[in-house]
């Protein structure tokens, strides 16, 4: 087991190296921006899952979090999800509903991101959580892109846990 430390710089060189790219930006917020942070080039990697799984998991175990599932909209989310659910060593599977995986109502939920900018996503699934009858426990993302979308998450009530920050690898 490595400690927390050594993980948090290995994640941190991975994104620097995978997924931020400088340049002019749109970015989905309709934003412009100088940097790109492409984090499932960095989510989507085997090195990336072997780090971001014990860091999620920790950070929620921190937190006093104490969730029945992880997940988040797709895609963006998913190996966040799969890589904290292995590190617990649980399952998932599909089903077709909104809610995926081992959901059932009255779940508490963390909803993991691989970027947070405006926090959009991570409150589009809060709600998915909620009308599926789960509580969110709080967010987990990746990388926050420190542009409000942790602020907007905390001023609804939802409490936010990144693993970096943007300045962090900028």
């Amino acid at each position: 087991m490595t400690d927390e430390t050594t993980l948090l710089k290995r994640l941190r060189e991975l994104l620097r190296e995978r997924s931020v790219t400088r340049g002019d930006f749109v970015l989905a917020s309709g934003k412009h921006s100088q940097y790109y942070i492409d984090a499932r080039r960095t989510t989507m990697s085997g090195a990336g899952l072997a780090v971001i799984g014990p860091l999620g998991l920790a950070r929620i175990r921190a937190r006093g979090w104490r969730p029945t599932g992880v997940g988040g909209l797709t895609l963006g989310a998913d190996p966040v999800a799969y890589a904290i659910a292995l590190a617990a060593q649980a399952q998932t599977h599909g089903t077709g509903r909104r809610v995926e995986g081992c959901f059932a109502p009255g779940d508490a939920v963390v909803v993991v991101e691989d970027v947070i900018t405006t926090g959009q996503s991570a409150g589009d699934a809060a709600a998915a959580i909620r009308e599926a009858g789960g509580t969110v426990l709080g967010v987990l993302a990746v990388v926050d892109r420190e542009e409000g979308g942790r602020a907007a998450l905390e001023a609804a009530g939802v409490p936010v846990e990144a693993l970096v920050a943007a300045s962090e690898l900028l």
